[in-house]
């Protein structure tokens, strides 16, 4: 509502009343977007590479590079035709961002205000890319992660460092912001303003009549409009996957499956359980007596009497009872027979005679019956490692110095490439070309790898395998022939005269308005037929308050003074509006003392923006920022031609 109220507010009654607030949007990692606030010195006798210094850091055209890639990588992600002269809007904020995190970190240090490795280490685990399967913060994530978001450890860490400060430094000083009732009053009665008006339409359609160029006027067109007909970046693309089909010869041997039937036992082996009797007493001599009476023939019990433990244990697993008589007596145990008698063996807790009483086995695989499933699971490792291998050999042999073809005939892969193509895979001599899905990453890939610089190898999804990926062929974003275009550009010609035309017009009603002429008297004199004039009414409330596009009639009908008219465009440049007021009734909020609170705490968020703001201005005038306008012009050129940074 507060923003369409400033919008609103231009008329002579508002110019009394509304205050200039200053917004800074405080977001973090990845997505900094801070305001314009100072400009800073020329940056005179800062290095050539150099963008800007604060106090004594230095932002490069390397760091600001970076950034604006992974500004590049997220415009592509909403629009995959997406090139830097398309992002070139973005530089001086992202530039601003830059400078707003040094400056903040270079206050902090000087004022002693220091942020713990413990404390930034917690909020890198709290990047969700950052952890693995199990929730937890995992190395192996996190450098893939830096890798991705093409990041140092380092660089990282300074951009959080300046997000808790942000938080740490500028939330105290914007907290707690008061806004009076007298303050918040007249803004509230302006919601309530009634105004009165009339509108005149006038229709670019109107006047396409009768304009049709010749081959001359769209050959001085299009020189002149020649950005207007710029194809992004083309590139030929090669690739060669590395996947499964390259290791399909790891397979195990028999000897291999048969080692690893044997060492997971536990797995494939049977189930062995015993029941059993024992009698502990505490001296050998009385053990090997009731070991003696036993294998004579006596019960376990009857030879052991009434001065002996005796204990009856069914289904025993070895684990089992390994944790009741130890690990040396349940080795002897289950080493046993059915029936036999072991011991006297000396335990923990006494000397330990032992009958087994009987056995039994459950479930279990032979190593015939589980060779196929050890097969397959040893395969399927081998196959994986294999691959491992052979992508370090091909890595190893990048830095060695190999290009595409050396890497890709040493490691005998199958090369391909695409045709030419856009940087959304899609190819403007055959439409009907698609890249297929699980090679889209590399394409990605081979539009951000520099023409010079050696291959890539990119990890494809779905366990695919990977690719070696390289650019062939780049050709540089340009203007399209004007055969190719000539359709394009005879529309836009007579688009843009329509539009001169439909201008011309309306500035004659606007400029009679203006003298005092009524509008439709002003619109029935005009040269073309044009709709009649429509009267148009409504309160500032429905305006700020819309939840759709307000039409610029409507919106202009607020910015002027009873009496006044104005010349105004739709969005579309469809059509021309000269719009005059007639009445205004000023509005009274006292009567609405809910409508004077929610004010209140509207324009209590706008001071506390304010407050940031300010704060932060402070705190980069303080650490002297200083720009480098030569060498960030320089980069703003090369990215508007779309060759790059």
């Amino acid at each position: 509502m507060l923003s369409s109220f400033r919008n609103l507010s231009k008329s002579k009654i508002g110019t009394g009343l509304v205050a200039l607030f200053f917004i800074l949007i405080l977001i973090g990692f990845a997505l900094g977007d801070l305001s314009n606030f100072g400009t800073g010195n020329l940056g005179f006798g800062m290095g050539s590479s150099t963008v800007a210094e604060v106090g004594g850091d230095k932002i490069s055209e390397r760091e600001m590079s970076d950034a604006l890639q992974r500004r590049l990588q997220e415009a592509r992600q909403q629009n995959p035709d997406a090139d830097y002269a398309s992002i070139v809007g973005d530089y001086d904020r992202i530039l601003d961002a830059l400078v707003t995190n040094k400056a903040l970190l270079a206050f902090a240090e000087k004022n002693g205000f220091y942020l713990s490795k413990r404390l930034i280490d917690a909020e890198i685990a709290q990047i969700p890319q950052t952890r693995g399967l199990n929730g937890q913060f995992s190395e192996d994530n996190y450098r893939a992660f830096l890798a991705q978001q093409r990041l140092t450890d380092a660089e990282v860490r300074e951009v959080i460092a300046g997000s808790l400060l942000q938080r740490l430094l500028i939330a105290p000083v914007a907290a707690n912001a008061r806004v009076p009732v007298g303050m918040a009053t007249p803004y509230a009665s302006m919601l309530l303003e009634a105004r009165e008006g009339e509108a005149a339409t006038i229709p670019v359609d109107l006047f396409r009549a009768g304009l049709n160029p010749s081959d001359k006027d769209l050959q001085g067109y299009y020189s002149a409009n020649r950005a207007r007909y710029v194809v992004p970046e083309q590139r030929i693309i090669r690739f060669a996957k590395v996947g499964p089909e390259q290791v399909a010869n790891a397979v195990p041997s028999d000897q291999e499956i048969t080692a690893y039937y044997n060492a997971n036992q536990a797995t494939y082996g049977a189930k062995q359980t015993r029941s059993l009797t024992q009698a502990v007493v505490p001296s050998q001599a009385a053990a090997n007596a009731i070991a003696a009476r036993v294998k004579s023939g006596v019960t376990l019990a009857e030879a052991a009497g009434a001065n002996a433990a005796v204990t009856s244990l069914q289904d025993q697993t070895r684990q089992a009872y390994s944790s009741v008589a130890g690990d040396r007596v349940a080795a002897a145990v289950f080493s046993a027979s059915a029936g036999a008698v072991v011991g006297p063996l000396q335990s923990d807790f006494g000397w330990v005679v032992v009958k087994v009483d009987s056995m039994k086995s459950e479930g279990g695989k032979s190593l015939a019956e589980a060779r196929a499933e050890i097969a397959a699971k040893l395969t399927a490792d081998k196959r994986k490692q294999a691959l491992e291998e052979l992508v370090t050999s091909i890595q190893d042999s990048i830095d060695d110095g190999s290009n595409f073809a050396e890497a890709a005939a040493q490691a005998k892969l199958r090369p391909g490439a695409t045709p030419l193509i856009l940087a959304n895979g899609t190819s403007r001599a055959d439409r009907a070309y698609r890249v297929p899905a699980e090679l889209a990453p590399a394409i990605q890939a081979g539009f951000e790898i520099a023409p010079n610089d050696p291959p890539e190898i990119i990890t494809l999804p779905n366990e695919a395998g990977y690719a070696l990926v390289s650019p062939e062929q780049v050709i540089a974003a340009a203007p399209a022939p004007f055969a190719q275009v000539r359709d394009r550009v005879r529309g836009d010609w007579i688009e843009t005269r329509a539009q001169q035309r439909a201008r011309q017009a309306a500035d004659a009603i606007a400029t009679k308005a203006a003298r005092g002429v009524p509008l439709a008297q002003a619109v029935r004199e005009a040269a073309t037929s044009l709709p009649a004039v429509r009267p148009i009414a409504a309160r500032r409330m429905q305006i700020a308050t819309a939840t759709g596009p307000v039409p610029a009639p409507m919106r202009t009908l607020f910015t002027l003074g009873q009496g006044k008219s104005k010349l105004v465009a739709d969005a579309q440049n469809r059509a021309l509006f000269v719009v005059k007021v007639n009445k205004i009734v000023p509005g009274n909020a006292l009567f609405q003392p809910g409508l004077i609170s929610q004010m209140q705490t509207e324009l209590q968020q706008a001071v506390v923006q304010d407050y940031a703001a300010q704060f932060v201005a402070a705190v980069r005038a303080a650490m002297k920022v200083q720009r480098n306008e030569s060498v960030i012009q320089a980069q703003k050129q090369r990215l508007a031609s779309g060759s790059g940074t």
